[in-house]
């Protein structure tokens, strides 16, 4: 991906899945039950493999200490670019990924390197604890879409400093919390132009009912993002 994504991922029920952070070399483990979100960075590459649970494996947790680890190995980017390989052939019809013993030897070789990450350093509490306090503040948006939060806000909701809000924000989420907030806003905003029947609501109004009150500022933030001006968009959606 080119651009700066904020996405929700649900992995599929009785499954482990190994993703490969191609950017900072790093491998996360997620099963059935993780529901995790995250801001990829610009240029963000990725590459994932999901695999099928077999029914006496399932409803067992030893990995649990696991999920949505950074782990980390010398191994983990050459073979992420081995699977890309592998996709990249399958999809160019110059490889075969339906050979037999071939899904074998790719759940093999991630489980191999799944063992080489988990030894070659230490789980870091500090991303576990980030990660907790950015979900606390993305449920305190969710459950007041509209408002416009303050950083004492988050602080209050989270039960930590407001130092420990914006630092584990640039730690997870690679900004400010309230440059997260003020993206996550100016998406709203741009379902609601999009969806809207320029004949019947303005420009102004979708902006106020996502608390930007300086319309000058609000455009000038939208097509810093987006590429084009509220308008546009608005007048895209008849």
């Amino acid at each position: 991906m080119n651009l700066r994504v904020e996405q929700e991922f649900h992995a599929p029920v009785d499954t482990l899945v190994f993703s490969f952070d191609l950017t900072e070399n790093t491998l996360y483990l997620l099963d059935g039950q993780t529901c995790n979100g995250w801001v990829t960075p610009e240029h963000y590459r990725e590459v994932a493999v999901v695999l099928k649970l077999p029914a006496h494996a399932r409803g067992l947790a030893p990995l649990d200490h696991l999920i949505l680890q950074p782990l980390r190995s010398p191994s983990c980017r050459p073979y992420a670019t081995l699977l890309s390989g592998y996709l990249s052939g399958a999809m160019n019809g110059r490889f075969d990924i339906d050979q037999p013993g071939f899904s074998q030897q790719i759940a093999d070789g991630c489980f191999l390197l799944l063992d080489e990450a988990a030894h070659h350093e230490p789980h870091r509490r500090t991303n576990c604890y980030s990660r907790r306090i950015v979900e606390g503040v993305k449920q305190l948006a969710h459950d007041s879409p509209f408002d416009c939060l303050s950083i004492l806000d988050m602080a209050a909701a989270t039960g930590v400093s407001v130092r420990h809000v914006q630092q584990s924000f640039l730690r997870y989420a690679g900004m400010s919390p309230t440059a997260w907030l003020k993206n996550r806003r100016l998406n709203a905003a741009r379902r609601d132009l999009l969806r809207a029947d320029p004949t019947e609501v303005t420009v102004a109004e979708i902006a106020m009912r996502w608390s930007f009150w300086h319309l000058g500022r609000f455009s000038h933030a939208y097509h810093t993002l987006f590429g084009e001006y509220p308008k546009t968009t608005l007048r895209r959606a008849l």
